[in-house]
């Protein structure tokens, strides 16, 4: 080898993998390019100020959405640092700003915890966005670097002397890349800034919109305890004072707290190092093993089970609102969105700090550990009456015809995937559907009335309901936890279509209720979907348009001229449609639209549910009170 040959070393290899990556493939760093996406980039910046909290030197964190859809966060955290970076011979703030997977998070030594699920952080929000103005106020001093898409547009300079600290970022989200839309919506941002407060106790986090003036301001001393006590806000409790549990061991902190009430559902949310978990994971099921172990030992130990059976995770966890929070140097995620927690040893820690809590709890307040027993009895005994009235909609083989509901109209096709199940209120649009329909892929189930509040009965009642049956039958894929399988589906469609009207909303209501609590993983799976029946007809001239709203109704008739204003229809329902108008407005697939139903937002639906379908008055009072200057179509 001579000794001309230039050197190659470490310090050759370069990184390829600049911003240029990021725009050509979005997608990869921040899921996708639709409102999701958009909303991921301010959690890519808020994340880094509650890495700043979770260490412990940030307690304010303020998040503005402007009037031209920019976003600007601030927090008081330790400024990012702004010398030269030795290896790259910039200021570490250009680094950090412009070069993917820099940052403090990977060596271990800036922070403990932190959250930013992929770990790409601000770069890649650099990246997607046409304009960033970066603030650092630091070393008495403000320091400022502007970029577009990425690009910096001058060195890092002082700007001004200051004596506070923390980073300030503003950012305009590029057209170019999020071409569905750049305007956010507040409730999404609202929603989760709240959670973040609610997870990390004592830090203020503020949310102010000044496209509306609207503004919020959370902070939780109580941390997790309030959380689980807003999820139960609007249910009759069992007990005043959540169960709360915190300890942590070998860096790894966790932070438990629960509360039963009078329902007949679970709802545990779990998080890692502010991660919603949807798919659970280690420290989910360490709680629940904790949870299911020492009431059965309570039970045994005070003899209150009479034939000595033991309870089921079900049975204790019926009617339970709980809150687990664990922050983990190294979190590995698992599952199909990676948000499901794969750390082993995890496991073991959360259920050793909630066996031995609980189990004092539960000896120091017999009174409530007595009540939520009864509960966890009677569960189990309703459970036993629901597998028998389970039985009764399995479907007993595929030749077998006559298990099938007697008033479905089936398709002749038996490729699931293209098959749709259409519910329609009420039999004379039921008549309608069944002759506009395409025998092929759609099929048509008629129900009557208002089907059973799912809120304020157990399953057991539920499946003696026959409108019920029919659904679960028709579907094919069984019912509750232990028995739905998702790819017994008969139709990935399951489209409710019923009326225009309050009624239809409350049927429409009633029906997701019952899909959201014993089908979820059919709104997950994203088979659920809303017809959107029109509520016009404009005719002019021979020419037939329809219209789903008032606004678009008036949009049609400047199109058509004046002379389209006798020529009006209002449908009232479905029924006043002839089947070949249905099919025309609603069930062609070249011409109808839409809504399909997702689960983005458990809690937010679980929280209307119980206000509108719960047992408490109140809060259905207060809501129709908040709302009644908004009513569209009221029917008196």
């Amino acid at each position: 080898m001579s000794m001309n040959q230039p050197q190659y070393d470490e310090s050759q290899i370069q990184v390829l993998e600049g911003l240029e990556a990021v725009r050509k493939r979005p997608g990869m760093y921040i899921g996708s390019t639709s409102a999701k996406g958009l909303h991921h980039l301010v959690w890519e910046v808020v994340d880094n100020s509650i890495d700043e909290a979770m260490a412990g030197v940030c307690d304010h964190i303020e998040v503005i959405v402007h009037k031209d859809n920019s976003i600007t966060v601030v927090d008081n955290g330790r400024g990012i640092p702004v010398g030269e970076n030795e290896k790259l011979k910039k200021s570490t703030l250009e680094v950090v700003m412009t070069v993917l997977h820099a940052g403090g998070k990977f060596g271990g030594g800036g922070y403990k915890v932190s959250g930013g699920l992929h770990g790409v952080g601000v770069s890649v929000v650099n990246a997607l966005s046409t304009k960033v103005v970066v603030q650092v106020r630091l070393n008495g001093h403000i320091y400022q670097q502007e970029y577009r898409r990425g690009v910096p547009q001058y060195d890092v300079k002082v700007i001004g002397d200051t004596d506070e600290h923390g980073t300030t970022v503003t950012f305009l989200p590029d057209p170019e890349i999020f071409t569905e839309t750049t305007e956010y919506d507040y409730n999404t941002l609202l929603t989760r800034i709240r959670e973040l407060a609610f997870l990390n106790k004592g830090i203020a986090l503020t949310l102010t919109d000044e496209r509306t003036g609207a503004s919020n301001y959370f902070k939780y001393e109580g941390g997790i305890i309030e959380y689980v006590k807003f999820l139960n806000e609007k249910k009759e409790v069992l007990h005043e004072e959540p169960i709360y549990v915190e300890g942590s061991r070998d860096n790894i902190q966790a932070e438990i707290a629960l509360q039963y009430n009078e329902s007949y559902s679970e709802n545990i949310y779990s998080f890692a190092n502010n991660i919603n978990t949807h798919e659970g994971g280690t420290h989910e099921s360490g709680f629940k093993s904790a949870l299911t172990r020492i009431i059965n030992e309570y039970v045994r130990k005070s003899g209150l089970a009479k034939d000595g059976s033991n309870l089921s995770g079900d049975d204790v966890r019926e009617g339970l609102t709980a809150i687990i929070s664990v922050k983990i140097p190294e979190p590995q995620f698992e599952g199909q969105t990676k948000t499901k927690l794969g750390n082993s040893e995890v496991r073991g820690i959360v259920e050793s700090l909630f066996s031995e809590k609980l189990s004092d709890f539960m000896q120091e307040n017999p009174a409530v550990s007595r009540r939520i027993i009864e509960k966890a009895l009677q569960a189990s005994r309703a459970r036993e009456a629901a597998r028998k009235a389970r039985e009764l909609t399995r479907r007993k083989s595929a030749l077998e015809v006559s298990a099938l509901p007697g008033k479905l109209a089936d398709c002749s096709s038996k490729d699931a995937s293209i098959c749709e199940l259409y519910i329609v209120e009420g039999d004379s649009a039921g008549g309608s559907a069944k002759q506009g329909r395409d025998r092929h892929f759609q099929a048509i189930l008629p129900i009557r009335g208002k089907i059973l509040n799912v809120e304020k009965a157990r399953l057991d009642r539920i499946l003696s309901n026959l409108e019920i049956r029919a659904i679960v039958t028709a579907m094919g894929t069984g019912i509750g936890d232990e028995d739905f399988d998702l790819s017994k589906a008969r139709y990935h469609k399951l489209i409710i279509m019923t009326d225009a009207d309050v009624d239809g909303a409350h049927i429409r209501t009633l029906l997701l209720t019952f899909f959201y609590r014993y089908m979820r993983q059919l709104l997950e799976a994203g088979y659920v979907y809303i017809a959107q029946p029109p509520l016009f007809k404009v005719e002019r001239n021979k020419t037939v348009r329809y219209a789903g709203s008032e606004k678009e109704r008036d949009e049609i008739i400047a199109e058509f001229g004046e002379g389209a204003k006798f020529n009006i229809q209002r449908y009232k329902g479905l029924g006043e449609m002839n089947p070949e108008q249905l099919w025309e407005t609603t069930m062609d697939p070249e011409s109808r639209t839409m809504l399909q139903v997702t689960i983005e937002d458990a809690m937010q639906a679980d929280l209307i549910f119980d206000t509108l379908m719960g047992d408490n008055v109140e809060p259905r009072r207060d809501f129709i009170h908040e709302h009644a200057k908004t009513v569209k179509n009221l029917d008196i």
